[in-house]
Order: C-alpha cells, then structure tokens, then sequence
C-alpha cells in the first residue's frame, strides 16, 4: 500500500492530496476512487484512507482507519556529515532515512572537497528534502527527517547544546581499538533523548577539528576494526542504534 505525508487541515477524516504526490497517484500508479493509501500527518499518526474522488487538483481520501503502533526509533539520531563528493550524501540522506535518522546536518570540513555554493543553497536543500520524503514513504516512516543546510564546524558546535550526547567518529580511535563509548553511550540513551554523530568527508577530520570537537562535550568514538568510507559510516552506527533499541531487547 502506497504511503504518502500529507499537511492536515483541520478534519482528520478526510485529506485533500495534491501536487506531487497527486501527481504519483494519479499519473505513476494510476489509482481509481477505490482505491487505499495510507495517509501520515506531520504529527506521525498513520491512516488506511480509501480514495473517494479524483479531480483535475487533487485526491480526495476518506479515513478508515487509523494505525496504532510506529515505525520510529525511540531516540532522535542527528546525522552531522562532513560534505563528500559526487552523490554520496544523496546515499546518506535516502538510506539514512530508511534506516531512522531524525535528522541530517551537512557541513563544511576542513578536507571536503566539494565548496558548498550559497547561490544553488535552496535548490540543492529541496533535492535532497525530497530524497528523504520519498525513503521516509518507501521505509513506511512516520516521520520525514529534516535536512539542514550545510553549516561551518564552529556553527555545528554551537547548535549542539540541545542534543542529549554528543559523538565524533574518528578513525584513530578505531585504530586503536576503542570499542566502548558508542557501546557505553548507547546503553545511557533513554526514549526522547537525542544523539548526535558526526562524520568526517573523504580523508576523515583532522586531528584540529577532533580536538575542538572534544573540547566542546564530543565523545571520539571508533566503529569496529574496520575503516569504513565517509558514506558508510553514518549507515554503520544507525545499524548499531537500531539493533541496540529494537532488536536486542
């Protein structure tokens, strides 16, 4: 059953869908009034919704029923990525969502190759928005992670108060053997608190950027014996939260 997020607007019986999604329903899937989707408010609740009308605008689908449960990790994991060449963020972005990222903020790393430009800033943001809309859709989130738009290291410090922990993933701690803090960090988590991670681009973070990242309440933490690539990392420890919270118990 096709999942869309829609914007409620005050009956909760009946949604009104347009634009995009519209268009899938109507031109990709080539739905008839019958037909059922499920329809996510922005508040995270889900519901079975049958297809009553179809005009030249827009969809109309009545509630039938509402789901119970969800599909959403119990803590918010903010994805901090230093930005990578080529497509490699798109990757984060669509399978980080998948996976149950609350949240993604690129930013600009001493060793990132590509230069973040300000003028293609909104276009570039919506792009991978829409990324994550179509993951959080095809995974059956019930939530669309935010993606910010790239940031300076000093902005990403300053925003990271509000997160409960707070880790760096450094390939010198793996090296090293380190295997305890994001083990340690992830049995402190608690439902509602928040964790963010953040990566380092192609060729890692320099040691500069790691010690002002510790001297600011991050955590070094390792992600195994191996050396995982600027893409994967991210995906590794959003494995590791997720078989900590829904599998292992």
């Amino acid at each position: 059953m096709q999942r869309y997020f829609i914007d409620e607007q005050g009956n909760m019986e009946q949604f009104n869908i347009s634009g995009d999604d519209y268009h899938h329903i109507v031109r990709v899937m080539r739905m008839k009034t019958g037909d059922e989707i499920i329809c996510v408010t922005r508040t995270g609740k889900s519901a079975v919704c049958q297809i009553e009308e179809i005009t030249d605008e827009i969809v109309v689908a009545n509630v039938v029923k509402w789901e119970e449960g969800t599909t959403e990790l119990p803590v918010h994991v903010v994805i901090a990525s230093g930005l990578p060449k080529g497509d490699k963020l798109e990757l984060i972005i669509q399978k980080g969502t998948e996976l149950g990222a609350y949240e993604f903020v690129p930013f600009t790393a001493s060793r990132s190759i590509v230069k973040w430009d300000g003028k293609k800033a909104a276009k570039k943001v919506d792009r991978w928005q829409k990324i994550a809309k179509e993951a959080a859709e095809q995974s059956h989130r019930s939530y669309v992670p935010e993606v910010k738009e790239p940031v300076s290291l000093k902005e990403l410090i300053k925003a990271s108060d509000e997160y409960t922990y707070k880790l760096v993933a450094y390939e010198e701690e793996a090296r090293e053997g380190e295997a305890s803090v994001l083990s340690s960090t992830l049995a402190k988590l608690g439902e509602g608190h928040s964790l963010l991670i953040v990566f380092g681009p192609e060729g890692g973070l320099t040691s500069e950027e790691v010690d002002l990242l510790n001297k600011n309440g991050f955590l070094a933490c390792g992600l195994g014996p191996r050396i995982l690539r600027t893409e994967t990392a991210p995906l590794y420890a959003l494995s590791a939260v997720s078989y900590h919270f829904e599998l292992l118990g």
